[in-house]
């Protein structure tokens, strides 16, 4: 085969890859649409819900901390602390309570081609990260527009740490729809698992303002890192904070590669279901 024979294969190829992402770009688009429809209807606001809910949690428990506690906490103000905490805490319930058995639920949708389990998971991941971020994007416009909250230092940062902190809970979130799937009697042990794991998750405090000893306890916890790292981007230089972007990468890649193998396992047992 000469040259052009090659160079058209090779377009051939590419053109062939190119339509195959779009047509999964497009099973998954379709596949959050159903979502929001099956959740919120065209009724009541609809599809604003799905920003209006974790944008009314966290105005609600801004204004609660903020009458109960000091204007001031360990130089950080309270507003900013709930702010930068319950976002984060938004973003990880929205990517973990509603993955159990999340398959099964929807086990009608694999009778129809292309649809795989793959993308059942991967679209209800998106649509809860994405629409938390316009939540917090929200928010954030209202509550520094009003004077309430400082405008973040290092927004790549904060980015950077968002992004990170989506990408580790969602890949909890994989873990927990297989083991789930898998076990029944697992779905009871999500909540209560989620409540013990929020005293040390970094949420209601910072890591400097714990002794030393604490602190490297603590920092063994990968969602600490997550609430550092959004916090350091949020406030900048002037507050102490403690994380480490490749610990976080060390835990997210092999919890994604181990949650993509244990839904792989579980494949079987969910079509039979």
């Amino acid at each position: 085969m000469d040259r052009t024979g090659l160079g058209e294969a090779a377009a051939g190829t590419k053109g062939v890859e190119v339509q195959a992402i779009w047509k999964r770009v497009n099973v998954l688009r379709a596949l959050m649409i159903r979502d929001l429809m099956m959740r919120f209807g065209r009724n009541n606001l609809g599809f604003l819900w799905t920003v209006l809910e974790p944008m009314i949690l966290t105005a609600g428990v801004m204004t609660v901390w903020s009458v109960i506690k000091e204007p001031i906490v360990h130089g950080v103000a309270v507003t900013s602390l709930v702010l930068t905490g319950y976002m984060p805490l938004t973003l990880w319930r929205h990517l973990n309570s509603p993955f159990t058995r999340l398959i099964s639920r929807n086990a009608s949708l694999l009778y129809h081609y292309p649809l795989s389990h793959g993308d059942i998971v991967a679209s209800r991941i998106f649509l809860e990260f994405l629409s938390t971020s316009a939540a917090l994007t929200l928010i954030y416009f209202i509550v520094v527009s009003t004077g309430i909250v400082e405008p973040i230092q290092d927004p790549e940062l904060a980015l950077t740490a968002w992004i990170l902190t989506g990408w580790f809970f969602g890949s909890l979130g994989l873990l927990i729809t297989a083991w789930t799937e898998s076990w029944n009697p697992a779905e009871k042990f999500i909540q209560p698992l989620q409540y013990l794991a929020l005293p040390i998750s970094g949420i209601f405090f910072m890591v400097d303002w714990l002794p030393t000893s604490a602190q490297k306890a603590l920092l063994i916890n990968p969602s600490v890192h997550c609430f550092e790292m959004f916090r350091a981007g949020f406030f900048g230089e002037r507050v102490e904070t403690h994380y480490d972007p490749l610990y976080l990468l060390a835990w997210c890649i092999p919890l994604t590669v181990l949650g993509c193998y244990a839904l792989y396992r579980v494949r079987n047992r969910i079509e039979s279901v």
